[in-house]
Parts: structure tokens; sequence; C-alpha cells
């Protein structure tokens, strides 16, 4: 709108601006005496200086007399004396009105004003005064804006008032008195004159010269969010909008109001302007001035406002009750849509041609823009099959043809042709049957193959929907699967047998791979987006058809499982592998499940572990997928021993793990536990802080309860499935607690059965209902049983804590008896150390030693030895040591020059004999172990 603004400005010739000056020159702006005056400036700056009053910048005058006087009405020559006294105020304030004083002039101006009726000559006096606004006001202190800021509201507000007075040069006047200082603007907003300016309007229909001043002064007020508030409780867009086409040789009417309906619907609230736009007299109105533009309008300025009419109008189309059809706006904008793509006859138009101008560049993606939000309402359906929008969006969906000459540049048709594709995407959904006699599927699959090739094409990457499609084509490869998408979850069966007759499952698959060994970091968000896609399509297709997913095969596996080895901290870099990871657990779902020979390729790729390891990094967007997953899985035999060899991080196994997210999920639901997650209310023991607060109501038998609804809301149930297909024995590395909380997941099924039969109870009672006896007893006998489980299961946890603690009692007593064993041992070494310092020291305590080993040895002795026994001698002869030998001889390192050196190697050293070390040495024969015992003497 800026622009167009300036263009209105500068038509010169083309807008007779004499029509709009005032009659009269405004007065000089500033004092003539003053250089620093204390003002708010035209500019809208605030001067906080001291007035000097000594030069003439703040005169005054007795208001009060001039007051009395034009308020005296049985003297004579009353009137001369009264016009006099206004002239002197005039001139007293020609340098601004003081903020003081500004009441009481206000009050002489209306005055003036309820006189002009009858007294022709006071248009002047109240024309003079109202010049006098237009200058800064003036303040002697800076507490001034406050202390008069109520008067300053008052006065302001009156200036709306005196435009009910039947006269155009004051009604001129008034307009042109912009509130261009930011103090003035707030005393406007206060004083409400915004809206008393919108009411104004229905006072000038038929002068246009009042009325575009009118308008030039809203266009000023709507700039702010409480004038545009203001403006809305007069009906100011449903006001201005009617009239867009009333006659204005000026074009002025057109510019002023379309500029305030933009600032009404960015400033204001947006809906209650929408609702006031959405009638069929403003529809008409805008109706008429686009197509006056889009036919007539050849000037920069003309399609500049073209646009912005559209802009409003496709506002205006979101809300649902608006009557686009029923005014006939909407045959027409599909129309000019589609009328460069499909030839029509329509007068409208015929001759008609789009440049390449920014313009109509802008118009048609404006265009494109208006079918999408068309299409949300149903009827329009029948519209869009008439102007065949269908076959004109698909012109777009080829590959850019060379040699022809084109109406776009090659920047604009890459953008339009991306514009189109995602048009289609949010069209086509609604008109399958036209989207099939247009060979859609063909086309779509064909232009994505030429995505995928390796034809040079220099894409400009420029736009909205070229982002990171710079020099590539995965721009028009991400729309076109988002198409492809879309269709597919239509679960339109014609479209997707269509899809998979002509090899789409194989051609995704390759897709896939291909985006793996091409991508790079700048397009990676782009690249996960196309994966994320092909997944989805893949599962839309192949859910509930073993065939497809037979296709699918073994290759679409081996990418599923790439996906699933990504490193764990990418899922926090918001690139886009949450969804990409969400993707892949649905094509698991879909793709995989069911078809037992890719059930098994998965368990033998370690699919399990892999799932596993993305259900142990604990977040909770991914947790319920992946255990609806695994109680599927758990079908398969084998999967059992897969589950159960699972290790993670410090040893933790599955059914550990399984446990640790049911006691999570049970303190994020806010269930009742003691510190050891026993159970505490046996009634109910599953009951979440939710169920705790809702009050339970009578409800049809077709309505789930909050029991049921428990189920699906939380994991729990999915927890309890597979760890009941693990069979809840035998489970490997359970701690004590996850004993105890196990006891409670294995009871679950019974604990919610009688969660549902209290429920049934309570609603018998609030229905006032009378069970017959033996109805009555069963219903007894039914909640005494639950009852009695969970206090079975209490015990249970009870006795297992009890044991456990038992055994940590034992396990203590273990550690504390080998801790005793440890320090008598070391205690046992140290005096044996002891005694042997003691030996080696003391001369007595050696031969104390010696004869007490001799004593020893004589004591083990036959007092009377054997016949023909052979004696042997238990001493070394001349050894002094009171240790007995043994027959183990301590050798030390031999020494270097043996062997030759660390690097001496028996070929090395035949090859090179090195200076120093070389090759083995014969040295002189040295005794060996057994040579040595032979010397020995017995």
């Amino acid at each position: 709108m800026g622009a167009a603004v300036e263009t209105i400005e500068a038509r010169g010739t083309e807008v007779p601006r004499a029509e709009l000056i005032p009659p009269r020159t405004a007065p000089p702006k500033g004092g003539v005496g003053c250089r620093q005056p204390t003002c708010l400036g035209t500019c809208g700056a605030s001067l906080s200086r001291s007035v000097c009053l000594n030069r003439g910048a703040f005169k005054t005058m007795d208001l009060n007399r001039v007051i009395n006087l034009l308020e005296e009405t049985d003297k004579d020559d009353l009137e001369e004396k009264q016009l006099n006294s206004v002239k002197k105020l005039v001139q007293c304030y020609q340098n601004g009105l003081p903020l003081r004083d500004l009441a009481q002039i206000f009050k002489i101006l209306n005055l003036c004003a309820e006189k002009i009726e009858n007294q022709p000559h006071f248009i002047e006096s109240a024309f003079n005064i109202l010049q006098l606004c237009g200058l800064p006001f003036l303040k002697k202190k800076v507490s001034d804006e406050i202390t008069y800021a109520e008067d300053t509201a008052n006065s302001i507000a009156l200036l709306g008032e005196l435009m009910k007075i039947p006269n155009s040069e004051l009604r001129i006047q008034i307009c042109y008195q912009q509130a261009n200082s930011s103090y003035k603007i707030k005393m406007a907003e206060v004083s409400g004159l915004a809206k008393t300016m919108v009411e104004s309007l229905t006072l000038l229909e038929n002068q246009l010269v009042e009325k575009l001043w009118v308008l030039k002064a809203l266009q000023h007020l709507s700039t702010s969010e409480v004038n545009c508030t203001l403006m809305l409780k007069a009906q100011a867009a449903k006001e201005i909008c009617a009239h867009l086409n009333d006659p204005d040789p000026s074009g002025q009417l057109l510019f002023r109001s379309s500029e305030i309906l933009w600032n009404l619907l960015e400033k204001s609230p947006k809906e209650e302007t929408i609702q006031q736009l959405s009638n069929l007299e403003c529809l008409l109105a805008l109706k008429e001035v686009f197509k006056n533009l889009f036919m007539r309008g050849f000037s920069h300025y003309d399609r500049q406002l073209r646009n912005d009419i559209l802009v409003i109008t496709t506002i205006i189309a979101q809300n649902p009750g608006t009557p686009m059809i029923e005014c006939g706006f909407t045959r027409d904008l599909i129309l000019f849509a589609t009328f460069t793509e499909v030839k029509s006859q329509n007068p409208l138009v015929k001759g008609l041609k789009l440049s390449n101008s920014y313009e109509d560049f802008e118009l048609k993606k404006l265009l494109f823009n208006i079918i999408v939000i068309l299409c949300k309402d149903l009827p329009t359906i029948q519209l869009l099959i008439d102007g065949k929008v269908i076959l004109a969006l698909f012109t777009y969906v080829k590959k850019p043809e060379k040699h022809k000459i084109m109406e776009w540049s090659a920047a604009q048709y890459e953008e339009l042709q991306l514009h189109a594709i995602a048009t289609l995407s949010s069209v086509a959904p609604f008109l399958t049957e036209e989207y099939m006699l247009c060979q859609g599927n063909a086309r779509v699959l064909a232009f994505l193959e030429w995505c995928e090739s390796e034809d040079s094409f220099f894409s400009h990457g420029n736009s909205f929907h070229g982002t990171g499609g710079r020099a590539n084509k995965f721009a028009q490869m991400r729309y076109s699967l988002r198409l492809l998408r879309a269709m597919v979850y239509t679960e339109d069966e014609t479209i997707n047998n269509d899809l998979c007759e002509k090899g789409t499952i194989q051609q995704l698959i390759g897709v896939f791979k291909n985006t793996i060994s091409k991508s790079n970091d700048k397009e990676e968000a782009i690249v996960l987006e196309i994966q994320s896609d092909i997944l989805l399509i893949l599962s839309g297709l192949c859910e509930h058809h073993i065939p497809r997913k037979e296709i699918f095969g073994t290759e679409g596996v081996d990418i599923i499982l790439h996906v699933m080895k990504t490193d764990p901290t990418k899922l926090r870099t918001g690139l886009g592998y949450n969804v990409l990871l969400l993707s892949t657990l649905d094509s698991i779902w879909c793709c995989i499940l069911g078809c037992y020979p890719l059930e098994d390729y998965f368990l033998e790729k370690e699919g399990i572990f892999l799932l596993l390891d993305l259900l142990a990094l604990n977040q909770k967007k991914f947790c319920n997928l992946i255990l609806g997953i695994m109680v599927e899985f758990c079908d398969n035999p084998k999967t059992t021993a897969h589950v159960n060899a699972w290790r993670g991080k410090k040893d933790q196994t599955a059914a550990s793990l399984l446990i640790k997210l049911w006691r999570k999920e049970e303190k994020e639901l806010g269930v009742k536990r003691d510190k050891h997650g026993m159970i505490i209310d046996t009634k109910k023991p599953l009951f979440t802080s939710f169920q705790e607060e809702q009050k339970i109501m009578p409800l049809p038998a077709n309505c789930p309860t909050l029991a049921v609804m428990d189920v699906a809301e939380n994991i729990r149930a999915k927890i309890y499935a597979v760890l009941g297909k693990l069979d809840f024995e035998n489970l490997p590395g359970l701690s004590a607690e996850d004993f105890v909380t196990l006891c409670i997941i294995h009871r679950y099924l019974d604990f919610k059965i009688g969660e549902i039969w209290n429920e049934i109870c309570e609603e018998i009672k609030l229905e006032k209902l009378r069970p017959v006896n033996t109805d009555k007893k069963i219903l007894e006998a039914i909640t005494t049983a639950s009852e009695n489980i969970g206090k079975m299961v209490a015990s249970l946890q009870s006795e297992m804590i009890e044991s456990q603690a038992h055994q940590d009692v034992q396990n203590e007593q273990k550690v504390y008896t080998k801790i005793q064993a440890t320090h008598k041992q070391r205690e046992l070494a140290n005096k044996s150390w002891e005694n042997f310092l003691a030996r080696t020291s003391n001369a007595k305590t050696l031969k104390k030693a010696k004869r007490l080993q001799e004593k020893a040895i004589e004591s083990s002795r036959y007092s009377k030895p054997p016949p023909n026994a052979i004696f042997h001698r238990t001493d070394i002869k001349g050894l002094n040591t009171t240790v007995p030998s043994g027959r183990v001889v301590t050798v030390e390192s031999t020494p270097a020059r043996l062997l030759g050196g660390p690097l001496a190697d028996t070929d090395i050293a035949l090859k090179k004999l090195p200076i120093r070390g070389g090759a083995l040495q014969k040295v002189k024969a040295v005794k060996t172990v057994n040579e040595l015992k032979k010397s020995v003497p017995t």
C-alpha cells in the first residue's frame, strides 16, 4: 500500500487536487518570536524545553470575557463586537494553542459554530480557530500534558461533533487538522474522534469533496490500534467497503478506502473486521472494483490497487459464512485464475493477456492462493470442476521446455510451477475424478522421475516454495511428493491401485536411496522432509495390503533400518529428524507387520534391538507408537528371544526398561503409590489424579467411560500387553523394586475390570436405580473380589519388600564377614613379617627359631626308623637360614650380552652382526635345576 500512497500523491493532473485544498491558507507553523517553543511539533516530536515568556511565545488573554460576550444575545451591534473578540483571540494565539486554555478556546469554537446557521459571518471565526488547531499545542510546564489531558481529549472530541454542522468549508477544515504529533494522536484516541468521524460519513453520501477529506482523516487515524477498534464499533469496515464503487473522478475514494480497510484488518480484531465485510453488499462492491481494475486497469497504480483488493478478498474468503458463491465472485475468480492455461470464450477475459510485470506475476500467485481457500467450501467444488482448475494447474507439472517462448521469465515460471503443485496438493483431494481424468498419477510420477534425473537444470530457489532448491531439483521433488501424499491419504483405492500398478513403491524406494547419497548439510532439512513424505506415502499404499508389503520387500526394510540407526543426538537439532523417525515407525507398522518374511528379515537385522534402543531414549512422543509395534511384533514367536537378549546402558534388560516406563507413567498420571511403589488404595489401585478429579456421570452405553478412556490415553495397557506376551515369568535383570511394580502390572486387567464395575455401580446409584437382589449380590461379590485382589497384591508386595529387607541384611552381614576375614589375614601377614624381621635383626631370636625348627623336625621323625629305610637329611650343611629350602630357583633377568639386545632376532642376527650386542654368544655351561639337585648331597 505504501507504493500506492506515493503514486496517488504524485498523480498530478489525474487527480483534481484543487477540489481537495481548503479555501483558505493555513496559518504559519511555529511562532514568530519564539525560537525554542515547548510544543508537539508536526513531526510528532515532543520538545520538553521551557518557554521564554518575555519573547511573546506564550501570550494570553481574558477568555472568560470572550465567552461571556458570545453568550450575550440582547445588545445592539453585538455581532460585530463578538467577531472582533474572536479575531483578537486568533491574533493572540497565532503561535499555537496553549494546553491550559484549550478547553475555553474550544468552548468559544462551539459557540461560534452554534451561531453559523443564523449568523453566517461566524463561519470565518470558527474557520480561523480550526486553523489554529493545526498548529502544535503549547505547554508551559512539562506536566501540562498530563494535567490537561482530559480537557484536550474533550476538545478534540468536539471536532467530531462539529462535523454535523452542514457547512462544507467547516467540515473540510476539521478534516484538514491532521493528528501529527504523538500527543495529539493519544488525545484523539481518548476522545473517540475516530468513531465520530465514521458516523459523519452517513451525512456526506452526496458530498464527494467533504467525504474524501473525512476518508483522508480516517486514513491517518487508522494507523492507531485504538482508533481502529473505535472505528469498528461504528461499523467502519462495512460502511467504507459498501461504497467502494461510488462515483469518484479523482480515484481518491478507492485508494483511501482500501488503505483504511488494510489498517482495520491489521490493527483491529481481525475476526470482527472480517465479519463486518462478510456480507453480500460488501462483496458485490469488491467484485465490481476488482473486475474493473482487472479488465480496464493498465497503469502501475491500478495493478497495485487490484492486487490489494484481491488480498482483502482473500482474507474475507477465509470466513466460512462468506457468500462468495452467491455474489458470483467465486466464478469470476476461478475464470481469472485459469484463463491463460485453459482457453475460454467468456467475454470477461476475451482479449485479456497478462504481462510478465511484477504486479501481474503477484496477481497470478494470489489467484492460486485464493483457489486453495475457496476449495474448502464444498459448494465451490462444482465451480472448480466447471472451471477446469485441475487441468489448468497440471499444465505446470512438467519439465521446463527448451526453445519455447514463455510469458514468464525462468525464475517466475519456476515459482509459479511450485505454487501450482502446492495448490494441487490442496485442491486435488477434493476433485479425485478430475485428477484421474487428467492422468494425474502418470504426470506426477513422470515429473518425479525428471526431478531424480541428471538433467541439467539450474533452479533459482528464490521464493518461499523454492527454499533449499537452488541449483538442484529438491524443491520440485518436495512438492511433487506432497501432492502424492495428499492423494494417497484420500484412501481412494482407484488412485492407490493405479499408483501401485505404475511401480510407485519401487520408484519411491529408489528416490529415498538417492537422497541419502546426494544430500548435504545445506539441504538437510529439505531432504529429511522428502524422506518423511516417501515413508508416509509407502505406509499409505502398503497398509492392509500384504501383496504390496511383499513388493516393499527387503529393500524397503533396509531403508527403515538405515533411519533407525540415526544418531539420537540429531533428534534435538530441530531439522526434522523427529518427523522422519515418526514416519519410519509408522512405516514399520504399515509396511512390515503382518508380512512374516519381512518380519523375520527385520528381526535378523536386529530391528527389535533398534526399537528398544529408541524406547530407552525415553521420549514420550515415540513411546506409545514403539510399544504398539512391540505388541504386534511379539505375536511372532521369534521376537521373545530378541527382546530378552537386548541389553541397554548399565546392562539394563527390556523387562526392566518396560517396568521403569510404567513407574514414570504412573508418576506423571498422579497414581497413588508409597515410597516403595506399593498400592495405597486397594479399591482403586490404578486411579489417576484426573479420574479422581472427575465425577462419574451417567452415560449412554455407546460412550466410553473414564476407565475405558484411560486405557487408550496412556501406555500402561501396552506395557501390560508386551510383558504378558513375555509371560511375566523368568524375566531377567529385575530388581526388588521392579518385582513390586510387576505385581501391579500382572494384575492390570483385573484392576481395570474392577474399575469398570465400580463405575457401573456408581452410575446405578446416580440414576437412582434399584437392582434386584440377585444382581445386587453379584455386584457386591464382584466389587469385593476386585478389592480382595488389590489386598492380595498389596500383601504380596509387602512380603517381597520384607524378603528384600532380610536379604539386604544377610548381604550386609556377608560383607562384614568378608571385611573381618580380610583384616584377620592382614594381621597374620603383619605378624609373620614382624617375626621375620626379628629373626634377621636379632641373633638370639634367630638361634631360638633355629632350635624350635630343629625340635619340630626331630619331633616329626620316627623314634625307631623302620627297617631297610633310607635316611635323608632335612637340612643343608653350612646353610645359615631358618626358612625351609624349596625346589624353586629364582633367576634374575638374563644379561643383554647373552641375548644380544632387545632387537636381537635369530634371522636378523644371521644377516648382520651389530656393533654392540649381536647374536647369541657361547658361554660356559650353566647347571640346570635338575643338575643342581644331583649335586646336593643327600
